[in-house]
């Protein structure tokens, strides 16, 4: 009894529609609506506002809505559990990500999968605007720093951190800036962006700079900054093995920003099939930081 109308009014909620949901479902839209107006009838609870035009969840109908849709995803991946447990992982697997770091990092990753998982298919577009995986298909995409976007679900694979750095010959010849307002004395490689983000006092501040050099690539600001060009701000995947080395210094510890996040996200009605959760656990353990 207590199952009765949970699929019906999750699909109501996430179509917005009683037609729509009874189409997905394969049953008659007026079977739909008994099945939820039974629903609110046994909680004493209305879950929808309901006009002509639009359907839409009350407060409480959210709430409810989160937890059954939880239930629904935790069923649907026991039972595909069971259908997939002796079998490989197989069909194609639609992603997108930033295209420095796609390239870089998550690609030969997901060519190493692919490697372990012959019946795996994969097409990648990478792009540093941010696409509309409803709309486009999407399986999934990786997206760094904050995450804008609330109605998907996330998993964080990693993290990375951003250093200001300079070689030793530009420290010799132009000194260390020591507080975020002396980096104007100084000469900045940009990139895309007019402005660089730290960390004073508990808060975070954006501190414009400028400067000779503006590349759009991260690779090519490295090369400036490691022949004297300039001091730069970039992430770990660019600049941590020039640190180690020396041919860069970082600059301005205390005022770094903290890690950013580096997530998959994937649409919140979607269920992740087995070749998707395989390869974010394969992802998330490759990419990690020690």
């Amino acid at each position: 009894m207590k199952w009765d109308g949970i699929s019906e009014f999750v699909y109501v909620a996430e179509y917005e529609s009683f037609t729509k949901a009874a189409k997905k479902i394969g049953i008659s839209t007026a079977q739909v609506s008994r099945q939820v107006s039974a629903l609110e009838q046994r909680l004493n609870i209305k879950l929808l506002y309901r006009t002509t035009r639009k359907v839409s969840l009350t407060e409480e109908g959210n709430v409810f809505y989160q937890h059954c849709r939880g239930v629904l995803d935790g069923l649907d991946a026991a039972e595909q559990a069971v259908t997939h447990l002796q079998s490989k992982p197989q069909g194609m697997i639609k992603l997108t990500a930033p295209v420095t770091y796609g390239e870089r990092q998550l690609i030969p990753l997901v060519n190493d999968f692919m490697v372990q998982y012959d019946d795996i298919e994969v097409t990648a577009l990478l792009s540093n605007q941010q696409l509309d995986l409803v709309e486009d298909s999407y399986d999934l995409a990786i997206r760094i720093g904050k995450l804008r976007d609330s109605t998907m679900m996330a998993k964080k694979l990693s993290s990375r951190t951003n250093f200001v750095c300079a070689s030793p010959s530009y420290i010799e010849k132009y000194g260390i800036p020591h507080s975020l307002t002396e980096l104007g004395q100084h000469n900045c490689l940009l990139g895309t962006l007019d402005y660089w983000h730290f960390k004073e006092s508990g808060k975070e501040k954006n501190i414009r700079v400028a400067g000779r050099v503006r590349y759009n690539s991260g690779y090519s600001l490295v090369d400036a900054a490691i022949k004297g060009l300039g001091i730069v701000q970039l992430p770990d995947y660019y600049v941590q093995k020039h640190l180690e080395s020396g041919e860069l210094v970082s600059l301005l510890d205390n005022f770094r920003e903290p890690e950013e996040g580096i997530w998959a996200v994937y649409p919140h009605n979607r269920h992740l099939s087995p070749k998707i959760r395989l390869l974010l656990d394969y992802l998330a353990a490759h990419l990690s930081k020690p």
